[in-house]
């Protein structure tokens, strides 16, 4: 691939919805410019985008995949992000280091969850839109039908057609440039005359093409407003200021078929004339003191080095594989640069351009060019490479929380023994995937998105040379009293030799909310000072097993306020004993519960199924905090329980039919009522007899 400068690069983020024909649709962008000779189909795993084993057998996009196109002497670095819901972190970060975004909406579909989730990430990035209706030649396909839902789904933007479909379904072939008032049948290279009963439809669209370009510079609008017409190159100019612009808030329309290979010239047409050239992006960054400020344009490669580094790919042969977007300078392959999040210097071999899973080598890539390097030892997604002498990071994005989640466990002892560095490299590479350590249920848990997002990571595991076993994982409960009790526990053992004794007498009280508090109110030296401290190191042994159930105890005073010693047989173990087991006692008297997480649930679905989720809701124990709507949406805030939130997504996709998303974080911990209390204990003893 030859050298291209900034101003010949454009970065586009391809996003919609799943199935709505993204990668289908880069197929046909690169066959049109002759970097592959037959199109490759989704359900044959024969893609340039879908290259990995896991999409291949999934017939999904699970991963952002680069895609330079090469046309009219300029790069086109194509993103096509994953529409999958559980992989929004990949579109998010793709969204981050564009220039411009196409949301590719399905002709027959319509407006779906990923095609709202992708519109709220580029209105986050102040990224201009660009529209294509996408998969014309399908049956019960309407051109019509889908831009009045995006019209009524996002009220507040103008959609401007710049492409009119010329028929539908099996009979759509062609499109209508509304500039050149031309038709432009099958991939759309050549111009011939628009059919005539298409005239008034195209006329009367080219008036609102007119207008928009007209709003979007002044002195067009006065011309427009003197002589009610515009000239093809000032429309066009107009159309491309409006366009670039993501404030004036102007939508280009285009309709394609990717299958088919329908439409498509126009839309690579349009990406170099409708998106900025990447040179003007202002770019927020963070100094070494934490203030923000901006990269203001125009950008160059003298200006001070800042790339990010949006995506990292981890290959068990070939080594990590670092993605990057300069924003500011340049780099150059065989050459060392600074990485001011981690604080190292690293080593930059080959400068490879990636299109699909193909390397092409560079030798160098210019500012608002995209490419990756292969072998760092440190950087991470989410890193910026920079200078030492100039330490800037680029702000990175906010990803929601995990809201699906595994228990992880080794099958053999070499697979524990690399469970932990692998777990964490493919979390370093995914900022929306975690991995912790649960201390209450002393368990390994994986949390992501969803079920593909886990399942996926756990086949990287495997591939990176560590088998894993997943399960529910348990919910972290604790222990803790209602009341106030008070025991006097006794502990003598004599066995020929040395005996033990101790004799505490301990009242345990509730302390909520202040965690677990130990105190000695001995009176006359019952017990001796050196063994005060014996006592609270027995019951520290009793507070993360717990009593009734096996969680931690939590929220508990503990007072040993009178008691006897032996003055041959007392000893620290005797008083470590009595007080674990006068702790147990006594903890058994002051009315013990269980307390459960609570979650912070926020749910947003269309206005229709709300009934249905709120229905769900109350048989999950759930308490609605409110209700609002939010662009045409739903929004429902309620707090339930953890235990019952554990396989939401699920089900809520399922309710739903994929149009309702959720976002789950704790609250607080409260008491679980009586009756799930002895399911919870008798479970507990049945795990333990298993394990025992």
């Amino acid at each position: 691939m030859k050298e291209y400068a900034s101003e010949n690069v454009r970065n586009v983020a391809l996003v919609g919805h799943q199935g709505a024909g993204k990668t289908t649709l880069v197929e046909a962008l690169l066959y049109n410019t002759g970097a592959i000779n037959r199109l490759g189909r989704v359900e044959e795993g024969g893609t340039v985008s879908d290259w990995t084993d896991e999409e291949r057998e999934r017939g999904l996009s699970l991963s952002t995949s680069l895609v330079p196109i090469e046309f009219n002497d300029t790069k086109i670095n194509v993103l096509d992000a994953p529409g999958y819901t559980d992989f929004q972190g990949d579109m998010k970060n793709a969204i981050r280091v564009a220039d411009s975004v196409i949301v590719v909406v399905d002709a027959v579909a319509g407006v779906e969850v990923g095609t709202e989730l992708a519109w709220e990430y580029a209105t986050v990035y102040q990224q201009p839109i660009i529209v294509t209706i996408n998969k014309m030649d399908r049956e019960n396909a309407s051109f019509e039908t889908t831009l009045d839902q995006l019209k009524g789904r996002f009220p507040d933007y103008k959609f401007i057609p710049v492409m009119l479909p010329i028929g539908a379904e099996h009979d759509f072939k062609g499109v209508v440039n509304l500039l050149t008032m031309k038709a432009y049948y099958d991939a759309g290279a050549d111009r011939s005359d628009m059919p005539e009963d298409m005239r008034e439809w195209a006329e009367a669209a080219r008036v609102d093409l007119v207008e928009a370009a007209a709003e979007a510079d002044d002195q067009l609008i006065e011309k427009y407003f003197a002589e009610e017409n515009l000239t093809n190159e000032e429309i066009r100019d107009g159309m491309r200021k409006a366009a670039r612009d993501s404030d004036l808030k102007t939508v280009p329309v285009f309709v394609t078929s990717g299958a088919a290979n329908v439409g498509t010239v126009p839309l690579m047409e349009a990406l170099v004339a409708y998106v900025s050239p990447p040179t003007v992006r202002r770019v927020q960054v963070t100094n070494s003191d934490d203030e923000k400020s901006f990269l203001m344009p125009p950008q160059s490669d003298s200006g001070p080095l800042a790339a990010y580094v949006f995506k990292t790919v981890n290959d068990r042969y070939v080594g990590t594989l670092t993605y990057f977007r300069i924003f500011s300078g340049s780099i150059k392959a065989d050459s060392r640069y600074y990485n001011p999040t981690r604080q190292v210097e690293e080593r930059f071999g080959s400068l490879i351009v990636m299109r699909g899973k193909e390397q092409l080598n560079v030798p160098v890539l210019h500012a608002g060019d995209i490419g990756v390097v292969s072998k760092l030892a440190e950087t991470k997604t989410g890193d910026t490479i920079g200078e030492k002498s100039n330490q800037l990071e680029i702000t990175r994005p906010e990803f929601p929380a995990p809201l699906y989640m595994v228990s992880v466990t080794p099958r053999t002892q070499a697979d524990g023994t690399k469970m932990g560095p692998v777990l964490t490299s493919l979390c370093e590479a995914d900022p929306t995937l975690r991995w912790r350590f649960e201390p209450d249920t002393r368990e390994t848990v994986l949390e992501g998105m969803g079920e593909i997002h886990v399942n996926l990571a756990i086949s990287r595991a495997e591939k990176l040379g560590v088998n894993l076993d997943t399960h529910m994982p348990k919910v972290p409960y604790k222990e803790t009293i209602t009341r106030s009790a008070e025991t006097t526990y006794r502990h003598k053992k004599q066995t020929g030799g040395a005996g033990q004794f101790a004799e505490i007498s301990l009242r345990l009280e509730p302390n909520v909310g202040e965690g677990y508090v130990y105190e000695a109110k001995i009176v006359g030296g019952a017990i001796s000072n050196s063994f005060i401290p014996s006592i609270d190191k027995g019951i520290q042994t009793v507070l993360p097993e717990g009593v009734i159930s096996g969680f931690p105890v939590v929220d508990v005073r503990a007072t040993v306020f009178d008691g006897k010693e032996h003055p041959v047989d007392s000893k620290d173990i005797a008083f470590q004993i009595a007080g674990r087991e006068g702790f147990k006692e006594a903890f058994m008297n002051a009315g013990p519960v269980l307390q459960e997480p609570v979650m912070n649930v926020k749910i947003t679905v269309p206005e229709s199924m709300m009934g249905d989720v709120l229905g769900d809701l109350n048989g999950r124990r759930g308490r609605v905090q409110g209700m609002d709507t939010e662009g045409g949406k739903s929004v429902i805030s309620a707090q339930v329980p953890l235990a019952e939130m554990l396989r939401y997504g699920n089900d809520l996709r399922s309710m739903s039919g994929g149009r309702g998303i959720y976002t789950m974080v704790l609250s607080h911990y409260e008491q679980v009522p009586a009756h799930l209390t002895d399911s919870v204990i008798a479970h507990h003893k049945k795990a333990a007899e298993t394990a025992g």
